[in-house]
């Protein structure tokens, strides 16, 4: 495929995502009726359907509109290409420019929600939680996230691990801020096929994630149960450091894949289901990755951002706190119960702890984590809860 080509594909499926459509299934639509496009043509076009619902207001005030055409247009010009060299209306490429597809204004008049790419509902809020940082947060969200690797220390080194990456042309580099963490540089597409991979020397985490697990104390006699555990990837963490893990999902599907997981990476991992974990209490650490708007990984999935609403946002409040009044029945008097969410909303993080310790008794918070999306992570947020 050309690079017009690969645009008029991007604004196909982005109308379909317009439509109605989710994300990946508009994408995955696309590539099964296009089986002409190459692996690199199909990365390409994600790149830039995803780009676009990253900066979907910027693009569309640049673009003149909110139609795939529009925002492919606002792309363009956020990046300083000329449409006029991709909109040629030559073979598969995008019709020539109209009167409609003139250029919007200059991103300096856009109101500041447009600026930074973001409701207008929720700029208000995002101020309040982060004063002078919210814009250099924004601009963060604007761009794709780095691929990172968590090594499995029981398995092997992160040199090791490395090297051994490095065989199959996969280039990495050390985390400076957690010790089990590699970024990869060159090749990131090929990991889960490598090997290092496939026999569970690694496992594909954001460094936010790991920075959270390395602040959980925990030791091998250690029971610790991981209450959303979803598809896993806190509970490998957690098993890794040699602790007793059991995982438990409201939802017992979310959890179908743990068990090769597990064994890949050479742990065990206990599945429970609602009605089992009254009869494995008491816990020594109940870890609870909680429902949340996933703010801070709003680059990986950037079309949750424009599907968050004000209801739905309360909604999430209302589980957040139905995950903490459950999970805090599990813990052993004197265990620890541990909150996290991968977002940087107030609302979903220090006020969820507050409103807990407010309404229940002998609780107190011993150590807290927020962090910021930045460059080198995501955002997230951990609270260490105990009794007394």
């Amino acid at each position: 495929m050309t690079p017009a080509a690969r645009v008029s594909a991007a604004i196909e499926i982005l109308d379909r995502i317009i439509s109605g459509d989710a994300a990946e299934r508009a994408l995955t639509t696309w590539a099964r009726g296009s089986r002409f496009a190459g692996s690199k043509d199909r990365a390409a076009v994600r790149d830039h359907v995803f780009g676009a619902l990253r900066c979907w207001r910027s693009f569309a005030w640049l673009g003149g509109g909110a139609s795939g055409r529009a925002l492919m247009l606002g792309a363009l010009r956020d990046a300083n290409i000329s449409p006029k060299t991709i909109f040629t209306g030559e073979g598969h490429a995008p019709a020539r420019l109209g009167p409609d597809d003139s250029a919007g204004q200059s991103l300096e008049a856009a109101p500041l929600a447009v600026r930074c790419d973001m409701p207008d509902w929720l700029m208000d809020q995002i101020v309040a939680d982060l004063g002078d940082r919210a814009e250099t947060v924004c601009a963060v969200l604007r761009h794709r996230a780095a691929v990172h690797l968590r090594v499995n220390l029981s398995r092997t080194t992160r040199d090791d691990a490395a090297r051994m990456l490095a065989d199959e042309g996969i280039t990495t580099r050390p985390l400076c801020n957690v010790k089990t963490g590699l970024q990869v540089t060159e090749n990131e597409r090929r990991v889960v096929q490598s090997a290092a991979y496939l026999e569970g020397m690694v496992e594909l985490q954001d460094s936010a994630s790991q920075q959270a697990i390395a602040r959980c104390h925990i030791t091998p006699d250690m029971r610790v149960l991981d209450f959303c555990a979803g598809g896993g990837g806190k509970a490998l963490a957690l098993a890794d450091r040699s602790a007793e893990v059991f995982a438990h999902d409201v939802d017992p599907n979310r959890m179908r894949d743990i068990p090769q997981r597990a064994q890949r990476a050479g742990v065990d991992i206990a599945r429970l289901d609602t009605s089992t974990l009254a009869g494995n209490t008491p816990f020594d650490m109940v870890f609870c990755d909680s429902p949340c708007s996933g703010s801070g990984t709003w680059r990986r999935a950037p079309d949750a951002k424009w599907r968050l609403t004000p209801d739905r946002l309360n909604d999430l409040n209302a589980m957040q706190d139905s995950v903490l009044d459950q999970a805090a029945d599990l813990v052993a008097p004197q265990g620890q119960l541990i909150y996290a969410t991968c977002s940087f909303l107030t609302r979903e993080n220090r006020a969820r702890v507050d409103a807990f310790l407010a309404r229940t008794s002998g609780w107190h918070v011993v150590d807290e984590l927020r962090l910021l999306p930045a460059s080198d992570q995501d955002g997230f947020y951990l609270a260490v809860i105990a009794r007394g």
